[in-house]
């Protein structure tokens, strides 16, 4: 995989290869084609990840919870490339509402 065989592989590593298919014009690139059916479509792809994901947690089997997570996570970087929003922006926003419990963090957000 890419030469990573015996090495970490990283969420920073999954955005750098949807970041290459997004912009290669690699015809045969799944990541390609559900960037052009649009941010609907990707977002649409990523609802249906999450719940694949939550079906899996239920049935309690642990397989199908990795291999569905893999697909959520893979589905979540595609959307994220697609908005522009850089993967480190997100865990910033994790290390921000990290710094303090849980508790603290929900009440410190605007009221809905």
């Amino acid at each position: 995989m890419n030469g990573m065989a015996d090495s970490t592989f990283t969420l920073s590593d999954l955005e750098a290869i949807v970041a290459d298919r997004l912009s290669n014009g690699d015809a045969t690139s799944y990541t390609r084609k559900l960037a052009e059916k649009g941010l609907s479509k990707a977002a649409q792809k990523l609802g249906e990840e999450a719940v694949e994901t939550v079906i899996a947690a239920v049935s309690g089997d642990a397989d199908a919870v990795t291999y569905e997570s893999a697909d959520l996570l893979y589905h979540l970087v595609v959307v994220l490339a697609l908005k522009g929003v850089p993967l480190d922006d997100v865990l910033a926003e994790l290390r921000r509402r990290t710094a303090q419990s849980g508790l603290q963090e929900k009440a410190s957000r605007p009221a809905d």
